[in-house]
């Protein structure tokens, strides 16, 4: 299991979880869900109490990714599989990323 914080503007919007290849859950933040004025991340996760679920890395997270060349650089410099697109939006979505969203590792311990 993987676990990332997502983050617009720098403030915590909620959790992306990876249980396993074909296994992914995203969460928002009960304070983001709180605060009215705080927008949805994307328009196909509105904001909800809802735990979205999907066998795949949601679009809105793989359309972070880079693509192509760039894609197969990142990969081989970071030593991550090509198709380790949770591992590669980790690795590269932290910082400098195109639009208001970031993403932070949280490291787990649990096996």
């Amino acid at each position: 299991m993987r676990i990332a914080r997502v983050y617009r503007n720098n403030l915590l919007a909620g959790t992306l979880i990876q249980h396993n290849p074909k296994s992914y859950e995203f969460r928002y933040d009960d304070a983001w869900l709180a605060n009215d004025t705080l927008p949805a991340i994307s328009l196909t996760i509105p904001k909800s109490q809802k735990v979205y679920k999907a066998g795949h890395l949601f679009p809105f997270f793989f359309n972070m990714l880079s693509e192509g060349a760039n894609r197969k650089l990142q990969c081989r410099q970071l030593r991550i599989d090509e198709n380790d697109y949770f591992g590669l939006l980790l690795a590269t979505a932290s910082i400098d990323t195109i639009g208001a969203i970031t993403i932070q590792s949280v490291m787990n311990n649990k096996k």
